[in-house]
């Protein structure tokens, strides 16, 4: 995986605030191997970056599912080594996608504060083009994923049109769903006619998550195959 360019420039208490935790919880992480160590910086000042903040919002997002401390060190160690924070953002999507709705709404000055940036007219229309965002019923509402907001927020800076976002989308909305249906009858037939409701349930909330992390494992290598191809075309 690529590494982020941008340097280390946040001190712990930065960190802690943007995370929404504590210090001391972020130095509990890092004993517990859960963050790698800050860049050392003049004085002996430890500097943290983005990964440093992807990597907090997914340990919450763990938490969130009802995992334990232990199944998260373990969680952690089987991801690749060099993750950047838009891979780490984009596990922390596939986690939320676990849980049956992630959804709020909040308001336009809420919505921004866990952007963490003002958001235009034109990039509300990009969230909502990524089904990140969508209107509320009440005026002045907004109904976010917010297992899908900060990837969200980092894409409205990639040069993409618009157009081109709802377009992708349609794509995606395409293949997934007849991946899903696909997938479906392969469980009917570990299903006996006379199952329960509950042993569906119990079926799906197994596969789920492995069939998640497979779908964006087998994306991200094609879609890697895909660029190899189109670039060895153009040279």
């Amino acid at each position: 995986m690529a590494t982020d360019i941008e340097e280390p420039t946040l001190t712990v208490d930065e960190l802690a605030a943007r995370a929404g935790v504590t210090v001391r919880t972020v130095r509990f992480y890092g004993t517990r191997g859960l963050l790698p160590p800050p860049v050392i910086g003049p004085r002996r000042v430890g500097h943290y970056g983005q990964e440093h903040l992807s990597r907090l919002a997914l340990i919450e997002e763990l938490q969130h599912q009802g995992m334990t401390l232990a199944a998260i060190e373990r969680y952690l160690q089987q991801l690749p080594e060099g993750l950047s924070a838009h891979d780490l953002a984009i596990h922390r999507a596939v986690v939320a996608s676990w849980a049956p709705d992630s959804a709020e709404e909040v308001s336009r000055a809420e919505l921004e504060r866990r952007a963490g940036r003002p958001l235009s007219a034109e990039d509300l229309d990009r969230l909502v083009a990524m089904s990140v965002v969508r209107e509320a019923a009440d005026p002045g509402t907004y109904r976010v994923d917010l297992g899908l907001l900060r990837l969200g927020v980092q894409l409205l800076d990639v040069p993409i049109a618009h157009e081109t976002i709802l377009a992708a989308r349609t794509v995606l909305l395409k293949h997934t769903r007849a991946a899903a249906h696909e997938l479906s009858l392969l469980f009917r037939d570990e299903v006996s006619e006379r199952a329960s409701v509950e042993a569906v349930k119990d079926l799906s909330a197994h596969m789920q998550p492995l069939v998640v992390q497979a779908l964006l494992t087998t994306f991200q290598r094609s879609l890697k195959e895909e660029l190899r191809e189109w670039l060895t075309e153009e040279s």
